[in-house]
């Protein structure tokens, strides 16, 4: 199994869309900077029939170091989520749903 790229995803907009490999490139850098800058302030991203990317704020918790079992404070943080949508999680399954709002 390949992982897919930004490479490969810019590649795949020049062969569907038929724009340059440099305007395909810029058109996904422009998309991935977008969301990017989205969730950085704090909201969060739906994409109808893919899903929603959220950030959720994580309170500061007591872990234990694993090998030598001290505990030690996590300081609270953000994390980044990904919620996939119900059309989604049936493609994956191979079943058949229909299309989200």
């Amino acid at each position: 199994m390949e992982t897919m790229t930004r490479a490969n995803l810019a590649e795949a907009i020049y062969a569907e869309v038929g724009l340059s490999r440099n305007e395909s490139a810029d058109l996904l850098e422009s998309v991935l900077e977008r969301i990017s800058a989205v969730l950085e302030s704090g909201e969060s991203v739906k994409i109808s029939s893919f899903g929603t990317f959220l950030v959720r704020q994580k309170g500061q918790r007591i872990g234990r170091n694993p090998k030598t079992g001290v505990e030690v404070p996590i300081l609270p943080r953000k994390v980044l989520s990904f919620r996939p949508s119900q059309v989604l999680k049936a493609r994956i399954n191979n079943e058949e749903v229909e299309d989200e709002a």
